[in-house]
């Protein structure tokens, strides 16, 4: 038996292990398997070029463990070690001094294990005490013990071993029991391992048998050697890219859209699959899917950083081993071989997507609804992707026509081009609400797009800023020819006292605190009596706001509307000529009264004009503001009749609320009201 040190100038390279160097114990299962793999491999190449030539019978890694004496054990076939290669693997650790290593990594840590051959270490995050049995493939070589219980001395003499290969026995600490457990075991496998080269075999296959499930003498082998992405297009069909997909995401129980399949070998190594799910609403959820891996070993699935954000959102796998096995956010953000893997996986998605559009058009389109969100993110956040992308992205009608933009453009010139010579994209976020306004704009020729999906908002901006001599309105924001304007705006046949008389008639029936302000239309005969609009830009904020989770300037406000009164319609003209009917001799008297005030007024500041205020008379500024006291208290008094004639006029409500039940706003206890209102209405004719 050989006693010695590791091969480290200072004693304390274990605490530093298990507190510093990793800090995910768990890894340590891939790690050793990681290394289970490598020996096995290199048995195999060996064999192939002649330099063995024995048998392999089996080359499956053996992962077993016993609760009871509290150990895990990995076991492989590979080439094994001699002792003197055990001396020069795993007891001269190349480290000059870990306070130096310490101090030069700490703020790196996770991006250069493996980089100093420290896989095997890891096994003491998790261990009291850690064995090694090894014999070499070499002709005549002895088997060899090594035994370290976590401090720098460990031992190492030669045992019986009938196979080569190497197994590596973990001696569980207290702190560590949760790995004894079949179930963590099991987990663990299916995370870092289920697409090793090397099969790998943990316990056995089970079978349901009297009420539950027992073992059966079949060994289980957790890992498929042979995933898709290893794999030539050519060899793959379409139901294997969706079996894969359903091998990679059990829980999901919807086929995805389409899949890209990715093999590159220049200007750096990439294999794998990426695959568009069905998104429709919250991204974050989605996010965390694309798994990464280093040689069929699974390293994160976190990829931030090697692809571009927006493509986060796919799912599938990536494989490079021109990324180490671990690697921290900053070390992705800085490599150049990353930055060139996330440039051309965009490029990729585009090209694919593009290529989809162009062979089967018609496919593309009944998948746009669910493809909509992952396209709108990506022409948001990437200005490359949106180069490439604007060729065969869609708009899509309220008719359920799909255009690219290019074609709606042309669909919409000659019609919707307004008096300045910009093209008005209108559009509505819910068919259903807007009902009214889009018929109003289908009577006049124009086209209606849908945009109600969850990023609609932000790309109108984007889109806005990218098309020339263009803009978005949606189509409740104002009246239809307002929204479009092809020439002066008509004038409202209303007197300015006629209009006063309305406004105050249609304010006292608004809602206390609400936002609403009037104003009159001349929309002819046949159109609405009134509709509520909301301004595009006052609302598009507002909606922005709501979306980001913000408040804001926009965000904090309460709703503003304008109440557009048809100034044409029949009904405005009787509820104005009813008012002056009943109520008519009380303001005219009022009016009469006010008028010499108001003239009083007049002539008093017009004699005030040249004058500074220092100049004026006392007397005459007190005469000024007893009449102008005198004018507003009369003015009040004409405001309090109109405002009673209009909460007790029926119409008035009525008119109204049909305009809230047009644009979706009608609800609760104000609709059950309206019903019976409508009622009370049609008996009294």
């Amino acid at each position: 038996m050989t006693k010695g040190k590791i091969g480290v100038t200072t004693e304390n390279i274990f605490p530093i292990i298990k507190k510093f160097l990793y800090s995910d114990h768990e890894i340590f299962l891939r790690e050793l398997i990681s290394n289970a793999v490598d020996a096995t491999k290199k048995l195999q190449a060996l064999a192939l070029a002649g330099e063995y030539n024995q048998e392999i019978s089996d080359n499956t890694i053996k992962i077993s463990f016993d609760k009871d004496a509290k150990t895990i054990t990995v076991s492989d076939r590979g080439l094994g070690m001699t002792a003197e290669e055990v001396d020069k693997y795993i007891n001269q650790v190349a480290f000059s001094s870990a306070n130096e290593f310490l101090d030069k990594y700490k703020d790196k840590i996770d991006a250069i294990i493996g980089h100093f051959g420290l896989g095997f270490y890891s096994s003491f995050m998790v261990s009291e005490s850690v064995e090694i049995h090894t014999k070499s493939f070499r002709e005549g070589a002895k088997a060899v013990k090594w035994h370290c219980d976590g401090s720098p001395e460990y031992t190492l003499e030669e045992v019986e071993k009938e196979t080569i290969g190497t197994d590596i026995i973990l001696h569980i600490d207290k702190e560590s029991e949760e790995f004894l457990e079949e179930s963590r075991i099991t987990q663990l496998l299916n995370k870092y391992c289920k697409f090793l080269a090397v099969p790998i075999s943990f316990g056995f296959e089970k079978e349901w048998k009297d009420g539950k499930y027992i073992d059966t003498d079949k060994v289980k082998i957790i890992n498929n050697t042979k995933p898709a992405w290893t794999k030539k297009p050519s060899e793959l069909t379409e139901e294997d890219y969706k079996k894969f997909y359903r091998e990679l995401y059990p829980e999901l129980f919807e086929d995805p859209l389409f899949y890209i399949h990715l093999n590159v070998d220049y200007p750096f190594n990439l294999t794998g699959v990426l695959y568009f799910p069905k998104i429709r609403n919250r991204l974050e959820v989605q996010k965390n899917k694309i798994q990464l891996y280093c040689n069929q070993v699974f390293v994160s699935d976190s990829v931030e950083g090697i692809v571009p954000e927006f493509l986060t959102l796919l799912h599938g796998v990536l494989d490079s081993p021109d990324i180490p096995l671990n690697v921290s956010r900053s070390y992705l953000q800085s490599d150049s071989n990353v930055k060139k893997i996330a440039s051309h996986i965009n490029k990729k998605v585009a090209d694919r997507l593009q290529e989809i559009f162009k062979n089967d058009r018609v496919e593309f389109e009944k998948k746009w609804d669910d493809l909509k969100v992952f396209m709108q993110y990506g022409m948001i956040s990437d200005e490359k992707f949106y180069e490439r992308a604007a060729t065969f992205s869609l708009f899509k009608n309220t008719d359920g026509k799909y255009f690219t933009f290019d074609e709606y453009a042309t669909l919409i010139k000659e019609n919707q081009t307004n008096k300045d010579n910009k093209t008005v994209y209108l559009y509505t976020t819910n068919p259903d609400e807007h009902f009214t306004f889009i018929e109003s704009a289908k009577s006049k020729g124009y086209d209606v797009l849908l945009l109600d999906g969850y990023l609609d908002v932000h790309f109108i901006n984007t889109v806005e800023s990218k098309f020339k001599d263009s803009e978005f309105k949606r189509i409740d924001s104002d009246v239809i020819d307002k929204l479009i304007q092809k020439g002066d705006k008509k004038e409202v046949d209303l007197s300015m006292d006629d209009q006063k008389q309305l406004i105050s008639i249609f304010e006292s029936i608004f809602p206390e605190k609400s936002m609403y302000h009037v104003n009159f239309e001349s929309l002819g005969e046949r159109e609405m009596p009134a509709i509520i609009t909301q301004a595009e830009f006052f609302r598009r904020m507002k909606d922005m706001s709501a979306l980001t989770g913000g408040g804001g300037m926009y965000g904090n406000l309460p709703d503003h509307f304008n109440l557009a009164v048809n100034a044409d319609h029949p009904v405005v003209k009787q509820i104005l000529s009813d008012s002056k009917e009943k109520i008519g001799k009380t303001i005219n008297v009022l009016k009469q009264e006010v008028e010499p005030l108001k003239k009083e007024i007049e002539t008093i500041e017009a004699s005030h004009k040249d004058k500074k205020e220092e100049e004026i008379p006392t007397i005459e500024k007190d005469q000024l503001t007893e009449l102008e006291n005198k004018v507003k208290e009369i003015e009040d008094k004409i405001d309090v009749e109109l405002t009673n004639y209009g909460k007790d006029n029926k119409l008035v409500k009525q008119l109204f609320d049909l305009a809230l039940l047009s644009n979706g706003m009608l609800k609760g206890e104000a609709l059950t009201k309206f019903v019976k209102r409508s009622v009370d209405l049609i008996h009294s004719y």
